[in-house]
């Protein structure tokens, strides 16, 4: 059975039985995950994490019971290129940084993919012990009741759970426990070609507003023989998730994909309004819907466009000009942002030696000093507020201004709207139906009514799961 699935039967196999039954014919062909007991492990009650340093104590447990010994711990990653690169360096750095617990990093793709096989590995009873979930797709395992809770394991090592980032660890805790631990978080970023902006004669500064940006824009399109040959600015495509870039925007104009009990807003007229201004961006020639918003970026395609931080590293060592980044402008309704990217998780259900040496991983990935290497690594934001006060990464703010951008705009954010990140595919479902106000020109109020019809109808089985969840 080919290893991509459906919508329908991913939403069955994160629903019950049924979906169960159907992907465990489907064979995971992955390597030494390790198997979940028969009789389910114990699992720590989540209790609040204890306050102390914002280290781990050396007085933390240990974890190898046997001497000379090391517990070994399968992790799925889900970065490729300069990430992955980093994200094996990260898994490097801990195996040599103790003797305790070696972690085996096992690639399994994107975001998606990565949610998939995890799907197929919890029917096959053969899940990782660790791994990277997106924002999009933690709360569908948290749902489903595999999701490990760490307030204990965070109390056992005296890690002060305040250290972190409030607004990132907010957004993995439920009722006070958490499941979700940021470690590669990011926000959109708006992105500008200096020596585009120099030409042009503007200032060094992204626009403010988006009518400030739309005065600008005659100064940035170039023409050679009644051809565009260089736009102000460039969508991306559903794959490159338009849809989390669109939500500031949705923002910015008034409207929301959903409220938080998942009644769908997206149909409305604000939200609306702001896809008409996408629209009108294509039609009126100075932006293009791009199938790669980065690389068209880099190669001069288009001066400018939103992109995630994560890709600022990249960014700036691939383009042959002077690169800036900046807030988002604001709408007429003034100013949105969301967060976004990923973080890590253990699963429920594992021997208690193995849930310990995960943990130690993720406690080591998220410390200060690791979301320091990795943040300056990446582009991705320091998920710990000592690391950001830290004098190493002042000092690298001072010589990289660009990678502060992201850490200034994260007081202005606030958590997307449920349909995008809680409703199972409802980031594609959005994304594809700008594509096709973006890239097939629809009119915006007939997209969006069917992209809220189909949300609504796959937020049903969320909200009963919810409740029986949470009550």
């Amino acid at each position: 059975m080919a290893q991509h699935l459906t919508r329908r039967r991913l939403l069955l196999a994160l629903g019950g039985l049924s979906g169960a039954a159907l992907l465990a014919a489907c064979g995971q062909g992955q390597a030494t995950p390790t198997p979940m007991p028969a009789g389910g492990g114990a699992v720590p009650s989540p209790t609040s994490a204890r306050a102390s340093d914002s280290t781990a104590s050396p007085t933390a447990p240990a974890v190898v019971k046997t001497p000379g010994s090391k517990v070994k711990v399968v992790y799925w990653g889900s970065f490729s290129g300069n990430l992955g690169e980093a994200e094996q360096g990260m898994v490097k750095r801990f195996n040599e940084s103790q003797d305790e617990v070696e972690v085996d990093y096992q690639y399994q793709g994107s975001y998606e993919e990565t949610a998939q096989k995890l799907t197929q590995a919890l029917a096959a009873g053969t899940t990782p012990d660790i791994v990277l979930l997106s924002d999009v797709w933690w709360f569908k395992f948290y749902l489903n009741d595999v999701l490990l809770p760490l307030n204990d394991l965070f109390a056992a090592n005296q890690i002060d759970t305040k250290d972190y980032v409030d607004p990132l660890i907010e957004e993995g805790t439920r009722k006070g426990v958490i499941y979700w631990v940021p470690f590669a978080r990011s926000t959109p970023l708006f992105y500008y070609n200096k020596q585009a902006w120099q030409e042009a004669g503007l200032p060094d500064r992204g626009p403010k507003t988006w009518e400030e940006f739309v005065e600008w824009v005659p100064k940035l399109v170039k023409q050679e023989g009644g051809k565009t040959v260089r736009y102000a600015f460039a969508h991306p495509s559903a794959a490159s998730y338009i849809a989390w870039l669109f939500q500031p925007v949705v923002w910015q104009w008034g409207g929301r994909y959903s409220d938080p009990d998942f009644t769908i807003r997206i149909q409305e007229e604000p939200a609306v309004e702001a896809g008409r201004f996408y629209l009108s961006s294509v039609k009126d020639g100075w932006a293009f819907g791009s199938k790669d918003v980065v690389a068209d970026f880099v190669n001069g395609a288009a001066v400018a466009m939103m992109a995630s931080t994560a890709s600022l590293r990249g960014i700036v060592s691939s383009a042959s000009f002077p690169v800036r980044t900046s807030f988002l402008p604001e709408g007429p309704k003034g100013f949105g942002c969301c967060t976004g990217g990923s973080g890590l998780a253990i699963l429920k259900n594992k021997p208690k030696e193995i849930q310990e040496a995960a943990f130690k991983y993720l406690a080591f990935a998220t410390s200060p000093e690791q979301t320091r290497w990795w943040s300056q690594n990446t582009g991705y934001m320091p998920v710990r507020k000592s690391a950001i006060a830290s004098q190493e990464m002042q000092q690298f703010y001072q010589q990289n201004p660009n990678f502060k951008t992201a850490v200034d705009q994260l007081p202005k954010t606030q958590p997307q709207d449920a349909a995008r990140v809680w409703i199972p595919n409802g980031d594609q479902i959005i994304g594809k139906g700008l594509e096709r106000v973006t890239v097939q020109l629809e009119d915006p109020a007939t997209v969006f009514a069917d992209v809220a019809a189909t949300l609504e109808r796959e937020a049903k089985p969320v909200v009963e799961q919810l409740k029986r969840r949470e009550g």
